[in-house]
């Protein structure tokens, strides 16, 4: 069965799980756009603890009334520099960030105009990069519901604060991904963008997907 996300800036790793044993990745592109979720955004693990990674867009204030699709990146802003330095700050001594660092930083100095595009690339590199083959489709148009039998829905069901759809049937986002040693802290930290997983774990990452 495919399984439907929204595009998502850097995912969790949780994300990724999901596609364990799915048939395709189906890419929400007609929605709209919706603010303060994981399609502009991280959370990386610093020495100061959890932190967000913003991706800023054009004309925020109306973003949530323009299709996800066509959203553009807002590059007045030197948020390129300031995501480099902080992941390089973070993650520069754990044992994997310079095996992926130049794979990451060639798709940030691309410059893609829309946040969808930017996302879409990175999907790819971080299914490569976890071994996973799904293949990753794009929605041709916009269903508020699905059959049960069609889809299995996942949009909106992880976000930046930790709260899920109502749903028996779910898994929590923790429960997706095995503890593995992070960079800083005495407890372990879920949650957190799969890039965190990729740079302390390596070839090794996929494992840990449950």
């Amino acid at each position: 069965m495919p399984v439907l996300f929204e595009s998502q800036y850097n995912p969790p790793a949780a994300f990724f799980a999901e596609l364990l044993g799915a048939d395709a990745l189906w890419l929400e592109q007609h929605e709209h756009y919706r603010k303060q979720t994981y399609r502009n955004r991280c959370l990386i693990l610093t020495a100061q603890g959890v932190k967000p990674l913003t991706v800023p867009v054009v004309d925020g204030n109306r973003s949530e009334k323009v299709s996800t699709a066509a959203i553009e990146i807002d590059y007045r802003q030197n948020w390129i520099h300031r995501h480099w330095r902080t992941l390089q700050t973070a993650y520069g001594g754990s044992p994997y960030f310079e095996y992926y660092a130049d794979y990451l930083h060639d798709i940030y100095v691309q410059k893609p105009s829309r946040l969808f595009d930017l996302n879409l690339a990175l999907l790819h590199l971080l299914l490569r990069c976890l071994r996973l083959r799904t293949p990753v489709e794009l929605t041709a148009a916009y269903h508020a519901f699905y059959p049960d039998s069609a889809v299995r829905d996942r949009r909106d069901w992880l976000t930046p604060k930790g709260d899920f759809a109502p749903d028996p049937d779910r898994t929590s986002e923790s429960g997706r991904v095995r503890p593995y040693a992070q960079t800083f802290g005495l407890h372990f930290a879920p949650g957190l963008s799969v890039l965190d997983l990729l740079f302390t774990q390596g070839p090794r990452a996929g494992s840990f997907l449950i």
